[in-house]
């Protein structure tokens, strides 16, 4: 599969050097931004600025009256960046022989999940995550298949990202909950109680209030120090991955490019790297699966998605967590587990003295 590189289009755009020092690692594809979360990025090689504050989820492609303004749930252009930078970006890596992935995030969007409360994920307590928008929603589904549409026009290849749920974990402004919950409740919080959910679970047989009250004395146990027990968790997993499954179907109804699809291979992950279905590896070209950590065991998330059958990208990054010292053996351990090819992130990130361990990482697959 080679190296691919992820980049934002504010990192390509004003930087003339960008192209080709991309090339110059080794990198074959950039993963480039085409519909992004909100995000504080650093762009500390870019020769115009330091930081770009990326204030909501925004379209870095044309977004087409005729095609957004009948509906809800719409997309905006950004007010930090030309409304079409995606194509400027994507021009000036191909003209160094690049190919250009469009990188699409779909249910993460903290602008629609305020502004559309109704169709964002709900926990056992009522409390909403403005920040994810929940596929169990037709409505949300439809937005993302058009969405992933409009972001892949013209593009060599597709990186799907947050397809499926978000759950608990987001890391927002001033974040004070980590650490605060054990995995078993962080799993319980993550689990989806709006009403679009509650029918799934009711149409295989769970009675939904007893099934919040589960949940929440299930919390509430392992805070106290308690296991907490959910009986019917295959069946509540069962609901998430069954609205996972007609997300992704919608989505790549929409595209005609080869896909590789951002999946954890632990079934009950939420996130930007959502758990994998039974179906899901076989649906898409390849998968690239978060290897961020440089710990030996963060190999055995390879060596479980490898299983799938279906060529696997090691999601690596050269910031933190990881650990420069033992990147080169991690990237050994992600090879010998199965990883056919790279993900580095993120190009724009990466200071002048990550350039050379983000060369070395690509050397193994390149």
């Amino acid at each position: 599969m080679g190296v691919t590189g992820h980049a934002c289009p504010w990192d390509v755009v004003g930087d003339p050097s960008f192209a080709s020092r991309a090339a110059g690692l080794g990198v074959s594809t950039v993963a480039l931004a085409s519909a992004y979360h909100s995000t504080r990025a650093a762009t500390p090689l870019h020769p115009g600025h330091q930081l770009v504050e990326a204030r909501y989820a925004a379209l870095y492609r044309p977004v087409r009256p005729e095609v957004w303004s009948s509906r809800r749930l719409r997309p905006v252009a950004p007010d930090w960046m030309p409304a079409a930078s995606f194509d400027t970006a994507a021009a000036a890596l191909r003209s160094a022989g690049l190919r250009v992935s469009a990188w699409v995030v779909l249910t993460h969007n903290t602008r629609l999940g305020v502004e559309c409360p109704d169709v964002a994920v709900v926990n056992c307590f009522g409390e909403r995550y403005p920040y994810a928008l929940c596929p169990s929603w037709p409505e949300v589904r439809e937005y993302a298949a058009s969405l992933a549409r409009e972001a892949a026009e013209g593009a060599d290849e597709v990186s799907l990202e947050a397809c499926g749920q978000l759950g608990l974990a987001h890391l927002s402004h001033h974040e004070k909950t980590d650490g605060a919950w054990t995995p078993a409740a962080t799993r319980w919080l993550s689990v989806c109680c709006c009403p679009a959910c509650r029918t799934g679970w009711t149409s295989r047989g769970l009675d939904a209030t007893w099934v919040v009250s589960t949940l929440r004395d299930a919390v509430r146990a392992e805070a106290a120090g308690s296991a907490g027990e959910v009986p019917f968790a295959a069946t509540l997993l069962e609901t998430r991955h069954a609205a996972t499954d007609l997300l992704r179907a919608e989505v790549l109804a929409e595209l005609d490019v080869p896909v590789t699809l951002h999946a954890h291979p632990d079934p009950w992950a939420t996130g930007a790297s959502p758990g994998l279905t039974p179906t899901a590896a076989g649906s898409v070209a390849a998968l690239v699966v978060p290897a961020w950590p440089t710990a030996p065991e963060t190999a055995d998330l390879i060596v479980r998605a490898a299983r799938t059958g279906r060529p696997v990208d090691a999601y690596v990054t050269v910031l933190p967590p990881a650990e420069p010292a033992e990147l080169l053996d991690h990237a050994r351990r992600l090879t010998a587990a199965g990883a056919t090819g790279v993900s580095l992130y993120h190009l724009g990130l990466a200071s002048g003295r990550c350039q050379p361990l983000l060369r070395e990482i690509a050397n193994f697959w390149a």
